[in-house]
């Protein structure tokens, strides 16, 4: 069996290449540009692995994802491949337009006229798996939680064009029967994430003694999804999953901004020993102008994906987290390079390229 996964250089792409090398047989492919956020060091020991192949390939352009798909001849796609930072969307929108909309109905389209020259026991057999987020359904108040019924209300940039994305897929399915599975997870977070997220953005300005920014009064609050509790689900939905359905992955981890931001603190404090001036590093949050159109509040209800899939987290977010910590503290080879070159912890999200 052939996976062939897009974006599989990235934070979410390489948990699941990793973890598909590990634990099955299959051929991977991986489709991915290595935009600013994919790491090839993430996947560097597979680079000679006999069941592994990289594809330097953009998905908006057509003719090379034809050629992967002719070539390759997938019996599984798992499409993670997106421009995925709410600040970078405020900042330059086109580029999540082109990424996530037009590269994901490039991706539809090559896929559906794969499938058309397949036999009809190839065509039973593949799956094409279009990963999304909760921001598509908005934001929540103070109660309840994102399910299969929830209306979509994107308010950023980046999660209307993966709205956009979601409604191709579906229509892709239900208009030219492509094997379309839609799967929602709520934030990620976990080893080899690119350090503009909030998670490891914070860990490393605490570890360097950089102020912490906090947008607005901190009390956003998410739920947390450790990034190989979400592949697991994935997989599950890839080997058991029925097309024309949606998944949605939640890590029952509601957690305001600021606690976030200060369990991390603590934790590099514990684990990395204090800074020079022995003052704690939560001394070095600070509270910035909040993120324009900033969603309140996300939750997912993943007790479908639960009973259908027989998937559950597997780990605590203090677990998670104080795993993920360490993996920073203990892996300066593979972050420094990407917060030397691309992204040193400055402000993004303003506006300013809009």
């Amino acid at each position: 069996m052939t996976v062939l996964i897009t974006g599989g250089a990235g934070f979410i792409g390489s948990a699941l290449v990793r973890h598909l090398i590990e634990a099955s047989s299959h051929a991977i492919v991986n489709v991915d540009r290595l935009t600013y956020a994919a790491n090839p060091a993430s996947l560097a020991d597979l680079a000679d692995h006999p069941r592994y192949r990289l594809e330097q390939v953009d998905i908006t352009d057509a003719a090379a994802v034809t050629r992967c798909f002719a070539e390759h001849r997938p019996t599984t796609v798992l499409h993670l491949a997106a421009e995925s930072h709410v600040d970078r969307s405020i900042d330059r929108p086109a580029e999540f337009i082109r990424t996530n909309v037009v590269g994901s109905y490039t991706m539809l389209e090559a896929a559906t006229r794969y499938c058309e020259g397949l036999s009809a026991g190839e065509r039973t057999r593949f799956r094409f798996v279009h990963v999304s987020t909760d921001e598509v359904f908005g934001s929540l108040g103070d109660s309840g939680a994102f399910t299969l019924d929830s209306p979509y209300r994107p308010a950023s940039p980046y999660s209307a064009t993966k709205a956009s994305a979601d409604h191709l897929a579906r229509a892709w399915h239900s208009t030219f029967g492509l094997p379309v599975l839609v799967t929602n997870c709520s934030n990620n977070y976990g080893p080899r994430q690119f350090p503009e997220k909030l998670i490891p953005l914070t860990i490393l300005n605490a570890l360097e003694g950089r102020p912490v920014a906090v947008y607005g009064t901190g009390k956003n609050v998410r739920d947390w999804l450790h990034v190989e509790d979400h592949v697991a689900g994935l997989v599950a939905a890839m080997e058991r999953g029925t097309p024309g359905e949606t998944y949605l992955f939640g890590g029952g981890a509601e957690r305001k901004n600021l606690e976030v931001v200060r369990a991390i603190c603590q934790l590099v404090d514990r684990l990395a020993g204090p800074l020079p001036s022995r003052v704690a590093r939560t001394s070095l949050i600070q509270f910035v102008a909040d993120r324009p159109g900033h969603d309140f509040r996300y939750a997912i209800d993943p007790s479908h994906a639960r009973q259908a899939l027989a998937w559950a987290p597997s780990r605590t977010f203090e677990e998670g987290l104080t795993q993920t910590v360490e993996w920073y503290l203990t892996h300066r080879d593979w972050w420094e390079p990407a917060r030397r070159a691309q992204h040193q912890g400055q402000r993004l999200g303003l506006g300013a390229g809009a």
